[in-house]
């Protein structure tokens, strides 16, 4: 049904398609039937959980935690609800979401706009139980303390989160970029696994990091990360960068762009974090995946899950199931038992 409604859906503009379409999965969510069991070749042990199959819904969907289980019934292995900040923010001014039809592609400048931690803790407690649904965290825009921001919203939200993805790379909130130099980070992820600590949790932390990253800063994160005792590392959030190839009436606009453009810049920093980080980390890979050969070469490159969201608006739910099956093909050609026997092979 969602496949057959996804070029109808593009008749919209873009943020009033994505209105209507996480109000169809809340309602359709009861009539869907349960995802068919994966293949056991793509089960993956990782953050101390078994995740049916590699691939991800990313950030930026479900803001609010509004669909994670029919996200879950369409087949994700996993879905990463948000960005939620401690209060309710309605975002930058609209227009804030293009499509770049051409380039398969989209840019968005939303800016955090969600209901707040409160609201979203209270939808997932009511939630049944099943699937791997992890909440990805953010600051307010007009915060005076952007690391207590992180550290309320991650108390609010960790007991009903699989994991807590920690982003710092949005380009859509001012200043919130330079949380990844390196004292900011030592400070913010210091403070995290206190809080975690005094808490007595063992939710999981990832860092979600930015594409637009020279060879210093992806030392630095390397270093503050293998130090700090965090758990995992999201490879990446959109680009601020505008290739020279886009066609698109809308590629000057602000924003993040993410798609097919973003493909070779956040697969060149997934590579080089792996080198840095080795096996010690757990590494997500994102950014401009539509195939399976996508997913698969991000997990070349050292992914052990992969996210993808700009592409669904392209190909729709189906994109999940033929990816699975286009991975099952690769493994089989190249003579590997399982998807975790994929992992790194392009660096070795």
């Amino acid at each position: 049904m969602f496949d057959a409604m996804t070029g109808v859906l593009r008749l919209l503009p873009a943020e009033a398609a994505h209105r209507v379409t996480v109000r169809l999965l809340q309602a359709a969510a009861p009539l869907l039937p349960a995802p068919q069991p994966d293949d056991s070749r793509l089960a993956v042990e990782a953050l101390g959980m078994r995740f049916p199959n590699p691939v991800g819904l990313a950030a930026g969907f479900d803001k609010d935690a509004e669909v994670p289980s029919a996200m879950l019934k369409l087949g994700f292995g996993f879905v990463e609800c948000g960005t939620i900040t401690p209060r309710p923010q309605s975002g930058n001014p609209k227009p804030r979401l293009f499509r770049l039809t051409e380039d398969q592609a989209v840019i968005n400048r939303m800016g955090f706009n969600n209901r707040g931690m409160a609201r979203a803790a209270a939808r997932l407690a009511q939630r049944r139980p099943g699937g791997i649904v992890g909440l990805n965290i953010g600051a307010n825009k007009d915060s005076d303390d952007r690391i207590a921001d992180y550290a309320r919203a991650f108390e609010a939200l960790a007991p009903q989160a699989a994991y807590i993805a920690v982003n710092v790379s949005s380009p859509n909130t001012p200043g919130l970029r330079g949380l990844q130099s390196r004292a900011e980070l030592e400070r913010l992820l210091e403070a995290l696994l206190s809080h975690r600590r005094r808490l007595q949790l063992a939710t999981p932390l990832l860092l979600k990091i930015a594409p637009d990253l020279d060879d210093p800063a992806m030392d630095d994160i390397a270093a503050v990360l293998l130090a700090s005792g965090m758990e995992g590392l999201i490879v990446s959030n959109t680009t601020v960068a505008r290739p020279a190839s886009l066609k698109s009436a809308y590629a000057k606009e602000l924003g993040g762009l993410s798609g097919k453009p973003l493909l070779a810049p956040s697969t060149h920093v997934l590579k080089e974090m792996r080198r840095r980080l080795g096996e010690r980390i757990v590494l997500v890979g994102v950014g401009g995946i539509a195939s399976g050969a996508d997913a698969y070469e991000k997990i070349r490159c050292g992914a052990s899950l992969v996210q993808l969201y700009t592409a669904l608006a392209y190909r729709g739910p189906g994109l999940v199931r033929s990816i699975k099956r286009e991975l099952l093909e690769f493994l089989q050609r190249d003579g590997y038992a399982n998807i975790r026997d994929a992992v790194g092979t392009a660096l070795r």
